[in-house]
């Protein structure tokens, strides 16, 4: 599987970073929304972890974008959203933009491999 981290916050990167390497995942970093774009545009990944608040555009923004430049390659990838906003609301927001989930900060590595797992099995029967 491998994954675009979208994370502006360098510690709590290196952190994730390190967890999916620990787990042998395969994966590319961005530092904000508009390098998570150009990343993901530049390769092909099975899901996309985009944190919500970035700097230059931030996770709901460059969710549109990569859904609007979806339709000329014909596949979705899925969106995780990473907040620490962990109101109901927020979760709608996430899912409105077009994100596929959503997990709250301090990140869950329990919960994030949950997530991972499911969608790799989905993505297994595609």
């Amino acid at each position: 599987m491998k994954i675009l981290l979208a994370e502006d916050d360098p510690i709590t990167r290196k952190f994730m970073e390190i967890m999916l390497e620990r787990r042998n995942f395969e994966f590319v970093s961005a530092s904000d929304g508009h390098d998570a774009v150009e990343k993901w545009e530049a390769g092909e990944f099975d899901v996309v972890l985009m944190d919500v608040q970035m700097p230059r555009l931030d996770g709901y923004e460059a969710t549109g974008l990569i859904r609007e430049r979806e339709r000329d390659r014909g596949r979705r990838t899925p969106i995780i959203a990473l907040t620490a906003h962990a109101l109901r609301k927020d979760e709608d927001r996430c899912l409105a933009a077009g994100m596929d989930g959503y997990l709250s900060k301090p990140i869950d590595f329990t919960k994030l491999m949950e997530c991972l797992g499911e969608i790799q099995a989905r993505q297994g029967r595609e």
